[in-house]
Parts: structure tokens; sequence; C-alpha cells
């Protein structure tokens, strides 16, 4: 049987899938607040950095979100979040280079 959230994703594979997007999304925005503060407080580019690195992994959760739902395709879903990996990974190290000055 088919679901309503794409051809490629049965009845259960999309209730485990929705239950791991969900999961990861409530992670995500768990540390995108707890490092909002820390940013808030600390006011460096490091913390600035590392804040937006997890709040692209929130919005990875939400294009995933979309994507189950059939409001992103699939194409679009493989170029937002390759894209969001990378900035991800230059955040963290643009983090890791900013800690050594």
């Amino acid at each position: 049987m088919v679901s309503a959230v794409g051809p490629w994703l049965n009845t259960g594979e999309a209730a485990v899938l929705f239950a791991a997007l969900a999961l990861a999304t409530l992670g995500t925005i768990a540390l995108f607040l707890v490092a909002c503060t820390a940013a808030w407080r600390r006011r460096t580019t490091t913390y600035l950095l590392v804040t937006a690195a997890i709040g692209l992994l929130v919005l990875r959760s939400l294009v995933g979100f979309g994507t189950a739902l059939g409001a992103v395709a699939m194409p679009a879903h493989h170029i937002v979040e390759h894209t969001f990996d990378f900035l991800i990974a230059l955040f963290v190290l643009g983090a890791a280079y900013a800690v050594g000055e």
C-alpha cells in the first residue's frame, strides 16, 4: 500500500520516517535554543558560527518534513540538503579557525 506522502514511501516507512524527523527536529531545536543562549552570553564569532550551523540542522529537518509531505521535490531536497551540509561544515571549520585567533 502506498501512503499519501509519496510513491517512494509506504505507510510503515512513513511512520518511522516521521518519528525520526520529529525526534531530530525537537533535538536540534533544543540544541539551537541552548546555542542561541550561549551566543547571546558570549557574543563571539565562534559561538555565532556554531549557532548558525545548528540552525541549519533545524532547517534540514524542516526540509525533510517538506519532502516527506510532498511539498519539496526530491531534486530540490538534495540540492538544499547538500548545500546545508556544505555550509554546516564551513561554519564549524570557521568556528574552529576563529578559536585559534
